[in-house]
């Protein structure tokens, strides 16, 4: 039975308790948070959990295993370091760590100990994407010729990270488990339009070899919300809207059909195919009682999880170097 603790029970710690309660082979043994009143709901709800103010309280705590860590991204490398350093499995919120350097320093000190260091990079354990993923892996599309992703809704502005490490970080952990490959430079540009405050509408595009490219267009000021993204293949085309209640992926059998270089005359060169659509069933499991369950069977067999620290990192990698392109006005950055 792995004993685990929850650091933040803010947005997302109520979620990570609730579900980790649900798995078989783990229960929740402590949760740590400074708000008086948030120990108190969890008293409330749990009475058999610990509570406890200070991390470094919780860490002395046997019975603590593995501690999954919901915080904001500043504190995320300090917290990790000190439950890997106790010798506690982690699982950390995305983005991993606020630089490369410290994401490094995480995997290297995780490799060392032996332990499993996991990134609760939740959308690829949707039953969504993990369709998708099927869809890539089979050869169903094709050869992949873009990704493009929507991320935009009014609010919630962020006052330590910019929309990029705030939104875009859940299509980039998208991107990088459905491509299978990393980028080798970005574009980004993007403003801020309450002043002092960190960029709040954002375009990055990544470029990878070959034909393949990237573009994901964030806002935290928009009039309607919209989650949507679209994968094209030589052969079939994914739409993947996670707002739709129903019928989230939808596959397209249509393309292009391209013509003899050599015909001479007035027919294009370029054609049209259009096929049937369909809607894939899909499993409706909640994506992070399955990533709950994974991480626990993971620090159980020793196994890599499909989201580890080389995975977190490689997100970290990208982010800083469109940060670094928008304050080169969108100049690419190689990575």
């Amino acid at each position: 039975m792995i004993g685990i603790a929850v650091i933040g029970y803010g947005y997302w710690g109520p979620n990570l308790v609730r579900n980790f309660s649900l798995v078989d082979d783990a229960r929740v043994v402590a949760v740590v948070d400074q708000r008086p009143e948030q120990r108190a709901t969890v008293e409330r709800l749990y009475p058999t959990v610990q509570t406890y103010a200070d991390p470094a309280d919780m860490l002395l705590n046997p019975d603590v295993d593995a501690v999954v860590i919901a915080t904001p991204v500043s504190s995320h490398f300090e917290l990790s370091m000190q439950a890997l350093q106790a010798g506690k499995h982690v699982m950390v919120e995305k983005p991993m760590t606020s630089t490369v350097a410290d994401g490094e320093k995480l995997v290297a000190e995780a490799a060392e100990r032996g332990l499993t260091l996991m990134v609760d990079h939740t959308f690829i354990y949707t039953s969504a994407v993990r369709k998708i993923h099927e869809l890539v892996g089979d050869g169903q599309l094709g050869e992949l010729y873009y990704y493009d992703s929507v991320r935009v809704n009014l609010g919630l502005f962020q006052h330590d990270v910019s929309v990029l490490w705030d939104l875009a970080v859940h299509d980039l952990s998208i991107m990088d488990f459905l491509l299978g490959q990393s980028p080798t430079s970005v574009a980004a540009t993007g403003i801020a339009h309450v002043e002092g405050q960190p960029v709040n509408m954002a375009y990055l595009t990544c470029f990878f070899e070959g034909s393949t490219i990237a573009h994901f267009h964030v806002n935290w000021l928009a009039p309607v919300k919209v989650r949507q993204t679209l994968i094209c293949g030589s052969e079939r085309m994914v739409v993947f809207d996670d707002l739709e209640a129903s019928e989230k992926v939808k596959v397209y059998d249509k393309g292009i059909v391209l013509g003899d270089p050599d015909q001479i005359g007035f027919e294009p060169r370029v054609g049209y195919r259009t096929g049937d659509m369909w809607a894939p069933r899909l499993d409706v499991t909640e994506a992070l009682r399955v990533e709950a369950e994974h991480f626990v069977d993971c620090i159980n067999t020793g196994s890599t999880p499909e989201s580890d620290g080389a995975a977190g990192l490689r997100i970290v990698r990208i982010l800083e170097a469109a940060t670094t392109s928008l304050g080169l006005q969108g100049a690419p950055v190689e990575i």
